[in-house]
């Protein structure tokens, strides 16, 4: 047996022109917590919910690996929070991630992502979430994917709009201690979709849709 055989999600890869979206094993956290360490946003503002940013170096390289194995440990059949790896040229750039909850009911998923600084502006934002809605529409039957961003984060709104969710409401969170957000929430039908021109390849779906549907 190898580690597939034990844990068969880990056989999942979406594989996009420039990017491969796995989920996050062992060995990618270290490259993980370097990405993060070197920035993923302006410090002057906060886009998450949970401002895991703003941590010590060491609060933070401790707390993603204990995210990753909280969130991987509690999988089960429809209700799930599954972690995707965003690779390019062999190095981890940032997570991807895909929710759901009571999926044989709702068929909803929602999505939260980030990005290195150092990556940004390329174009892989998008590419990461199409990738990301090309797998649920397509291999796990999702009928709708939600997603939000503080109305100030222009850019991540702009990657929702071009991929054709709309908006669906403004919401308000704490950020920060004291500091109200402003959230702009937004919800993407299977046939709003607008699809990349290229084709998604995926290995592993069978194997992950049983994981996470049963």
């Amino acid at each position: 047996m190898d580690l597939v055989d034990v844990w068969p999600l880990f056989g999942l890869r979406l594989l996009s022109p420039r990017l491969e979206l796995r989920p996050v094993r062992d060995e990618d956290l270290p490259g993980l917590v370097e990405a993060a360490l070197a920035g993923v946003h302006d410090p002057a503002e906060m886009p998450f919910r949970v401002p895991w940013t703003d941590r010590s170096d060491d609060e933070l390289t401790r707390g993603l690996a204990q995210h990753v194995w909280q969130h991987r440990a509690a999988i089960r059949h429809g209700t799930w929070s599954l972690l995707l790896a965003v690779v390019h040229e062999g190095r981890p750039i940032g997570v991807q991630a895909v929710t759901a909850a009571d999926f044989a009911v709702r068929r909803t998923v929602e999505s939260g992502s980030w990005l290195t600084r150092e990556q940004q502006g390329r174009g892989f934002g998008t590419e990461m979430r199409a990738a990301m809605l090309s797998f649920v529409f397509d291999h796990l039957d999702a009928d709708v994917a939600e997603s939000g961003a503080a109305t100030w984060n222009t850019r991540s709104l702009a990657v929702s709009r071009k991929l054709g969710y709309r908006d669906n409401g403004v919401a308000s969170f704490v950020g920060r201690p004291g500091q109200r957000v402003d959230e702009v929430l937004l919800r993407l039908e299977r046939d709003d979709f607008v699809r990349p021109a290229w084709q998604l390849r995926v290995e592993g779906a069978d194997a992950a849709r049983r994981e996470l549907i049963g």
